[in-house]
């Protein structure tokens, strides 16, 4: 069910997210305005749908808002085409200038902002709901470790893109917001840590289905093994996948392919993933505010943005233009239609080297389709062309954030590099995976067996093809140092970040406007990492 959806607009009474030229010029009546609400304990649950509607922004879930900085500009996403707005972190060109400019709620500057706008807000929630007498012992318990988790995961997206942010955990107000520096990273995951196993030793590890769209326990673990496999902590790391998956009710499915069956968006191997509803605008009066700012515009609904960006384009294909009318009546009569953006296809390399062996090909390069030879590699397993149920901008698929068949390569990894670890006994943690990947055993096993040096290349290998697309690649190159390296020797269509990219490109600049707002940013790194170099 989609179950969140419902609540967007009632939200509006509690936080306003309109568009502004930064977060640091936004009155606190943009945000939750605590001495109106929390009044009872559906206040406070309703300030935390809040949360969950910033998050499906197009700026951070709803769109490509985090694929352009997990997955553009590595190995495995690429446009079909030059298309600017998506250019300056695929191809490396961005500056602080560039970090504000916004196209449909989706720059640097929009997630910095949005991120802060969680952070603020699970402040407030925190602080009115801690001790309220009007809310019970244990919801108080309940909405502040939800508030924690969100406000824990917000802060480690921040550290990843920027690395050293404004961290505050306090219900502080604008003014004093503008006056803060840049704690450094470290001294941030220290405080995410502290959030998330709060939020991990209390929250529910399974919702019903009335509440699916909810972040479990589960996923406060999985986010702090991935800090410790940041900070190399191997055996903490192993221990925490093994508590997910020892003691979760999540299960590698026997089909890769059933994994995104958008009929089944909730199977067990999904740990988390927002929930979006089509044309939900309907049941509501004209001209109401939607949760991104601005009025709704009735063309482009209030669904899933993200299936249109990997969709392809009729305008593009088939590879024989001769055909298109063709191919176009032979969507028709499925009830489909190629009407997406093309602007999130498989790259170059990456269609290239995918094994052909490889059952997970399918769902991850497709050159045809109905019989039809394609221009170029679309990636179906996030696509939905079915017009009545999925149209263009318009999508009810969830937003897939984490699954369990990342934590069991997170396993493998962890037992690989850690001291005393065996790589035979890491394969095991991955058995399941790879056995569906592949036809027979003896093709599973291909990697079975290997010293840790060449397990490692595996994994990196391994990594790429289960999860390509999901909004992981780019982090882990630069967590395992090879961003450069990998990007600098691979062929690109139109781009060439492969010429573009430096050292400093791990990381995004603070935005300029933020910059001009608050000069304290920069005075623990005039270089704005980097980019004033």
């Amino acid at each position: 069910m989609k179950t969140i959806n419902k609540y967007i607009f009632i939200l509006l009474a509690l936080s306003s997210f309109y568009n502004c030229d930064s977060f640091l010029e936004e009155d606190p009546r943009d945000i939750i305005a605590p001495e109106n609400f929390f009044a009872t304990e559906s206040d406070a649950r309703q300030a935390i749908t809040g949360v969950y509607a910033i998050y499906k922004n197009n700026s951070i879930y709803g769109q490509v808002g985090l694929d352009h900085f997990y997955d553009n500009g590595a190995d495995i996403i690429e446009p079909n085409r030059v298309a600017n707005f998506v250019e300056a972190i695929g191809n490396y060109t961005m500056n602080e200038a560039v970090a504000d400019e916004s196209v449909q709620r989706m720059s640097v500057g929009d997630t910095w902002k949005d991120f802060y706008k969680i952070i603020l807000n699970c402040n407030i929630i925190v602080d009115r709901v801690d001790g309220n007498a009007a809310i019970s012992q244990s919801a108080q318990t309940d909405i502040i470790a939800e508030a924690r988790l969100l406000r824990g995961l917000a802060y480690w997206h921040i550290t990843n893109l920027w690395g050293d942010a404004p961290y505050y955990t306090e219900n502080i107000n604008i003014n004093q917001i503008r006056t803060l520096g840049r704690t450094p990273k470290e001294t941030i995951l220290e405080g995410v840590l502290d959030d998330l196993e709060f939020a991990e030793s209390k929250l529910k590890s399974f919702y019903p289905e009335a509440q699916r769209g909810r972040a479990s326990k589960w996923v406060a673990s999985i986010v702090i093994a991935k800090i410790y496999m940041q900070e190399k902590k191997w055996q903490l790391g192993l221990d925490k996948c093994l508590e997910i998956i020892n003691n979760s009710n999540h299960k590698i499915l026997s089909s890769y392919a059933d994994v995104f069956n958008p009929d089944n968006e909730y199977n067990s191997e999904i740990i988390w993933s927002l929930d979006f509803a089509k044309d939900i605008r309907s049941q509501y009066e004209e001209g109401l505010v939607d949760v991104a700012g601005g009025t709704l515009n009735p063309a482009w609904g209030n669904g899933n943005w993200r299936p249109s960006m990997f969709n392809p384009r009729l305008r593009d294909e088939p590879k024989n233009t001769s055909q298109r009318a063709a191919l176009s009546a032979a969507l028709t009569a499925r009830g489909e239609a190629f009407n997406g953006t093309g602007l999130q296809i498989a790259s170059k390399d990456f269609a290239a080297k995918f094994p052909l062996n490889d059952l997970r090909r399918p769902l991850n390069v497709l050159d045809s389709y109905l019989g039809f030879e394609l221009a170029f590699p679309y990636m179906p397993k996030f696509m939905n062309l079915k017009l009545d149920s999925s149209p263009r901008f318009n999508h009810s698929d969830n937003r897939m954030v984490f699954r369990l068949a990342d934590v069991a390569l997170m396993a493998a990894e962890c037992e690989n590099e850690r001291p005393g670890g065996n790589p035979t006994t890491a394969y095991e943690y991955i058995k399941e995976i790879r056995e569906r990947a592949y036809a027979t055993v003896g093709e599973a096993e291909a990697i079975k067996g290997l010293t840790q040096a060449q397990f490692r290349q595996a994994i990196y290998d391994e990594r790429k093809w289960e999860l390509a697309g999901e909004a992981h690649r780019r982090y882990d190159l630069i967590r395992w140092g090879i961003l450069l390296d990998v990007v600098q020797n691979l062929e690109y269509r139109f781009w060439k970040p492969n010429e573009n990219i430096r050292p400093h490109h791990i990381l995004l600049p603070v935005p300029l406007s933020e910059l001009q707002l608050n000069p304290k940013l920069l005075e623990s790194d005039p270089t704005n990492n980097g980019y004033r170099n």
